[in-house]
């Protein structure tokens, strides 16, 4: 078994020739499905809510319900715009607190409820202006990462585009961290790393391979549970097909988690995160 493993992650090396930073620019495409685009394909019946109840709606994070072949989940996601327009719209897909405050209320509404949580996670980070930072944008991403290790539901989050910093992390503590083949997940992005460790922005190329910012790194290195293939040429080529595998995996995921106890389920989601970064050989 390990040795037929060893020549599939070779295979999959030889098959997979696309550098870091081409995958990054797959990932930020404006062609590339966003997160509603899948969720009319994936999901029934799809219900949005807003609002945090404490300051505003922000459009950069949508959430409600919908039912997965037949199954009540709920959904929270980061919303990018599929146009320059809607873009302005959602602030380019990076939230601000009422954003991560709205996605954890319909969180605990689906703990309350028994509905597993998906989330969908593509934004370069969290909106950093002044007055985000006045509303405690920390604070609201420190809480969804506390509250959402105990949340007693099954959650599973995908990165489906770009996962920048705290602001993807915020909706990725979940049992299962699943990325797109052609997605990247990373503490900040390789031209915010160029510029800090070599003080040069124009670097970002070589910064994004030793980042390790790619689905197939962080697999081999124990930091996501799946990889999930695109079509050729990457997602937006194929948006049907890329709906249906991730339908799949899902149905198939949450049958398996619904059948754990509460008390299992989050025993090994902390295990899950006191362990991760391990390298898998």
């Amino acid at each position: 078994m390990e040795k037929l493993e060893k020549v599939q992650r070779i295979l999959s090396k030889k098959l997979d020739n696309k550098t870091a930073w081409e995958k990054l620019s797959l990932a930020r495409m404006i062609e590339r499905p966003t997160a509603l685009d899948y969720i009319e394909r994936i999901f029934d019946s799809f219900i949005e809510f807003h609002g945090d109840r404490c300051f505003s709606d922000d459009a950069s994070v949508v959430g409600g319900i919908a039912l997965l072949d037949g199954m009540p989940v709920t959904i929270v996601a980061h919303q990018k715009g599929r146009n320059t327009a809607e873009n302005i719209k959602r602030n380019f897909g990076s939230p601000q607190p009422e954003g991560y405050r709205k996605g954890l209320r319909l969180m605990k509404q689906a703990e309350k409820f028994g509905r597993p949580v998906i989330c969908m996670v593509d934004t370069q980070g969290a909106y950093c202006g002044k007055g985000a930072e006045e509303r405690g944008q920390g604070e609201a991403i420190a809480k969804n990462l506390l509250e959402m290790s105990k949340l007693k539901t099954p959650v599973i989050s995908i990165v489906i585009g770009e996962g920048g910093s705290g602001g993807a992390l915020a909706f990725a503590v979940a049992d299962d961290v699943w990325m797109l083949e052609n997605s990247v997940y990373s503490v900040l992005s390789p031209e915010g790393f160029a510029s800090i460790l070599w003080k040069d922005a124009s670097r970002a190329k070589e910064a994004a391979e030793v980042m390790k910012i790619t689905a197939k790194d962080l697999k081999e290195y124990g930091i996501i549970d799946k990889v999930i293939k695109e079509p050729s040429g990457g997602a937006h080529k194929d948006v049907e097909k890329m709906a249906a595998s991730i339908k799949e995996e899902l149905v198939e995921k949450i049958g398996v988690l619904k059948k754990q106890s509460i008390e299992e389920l989050l025993d090994k989601r902390y295990s899950k995160f006191r362990n991760m970064g391990k390298y898998v050989e």
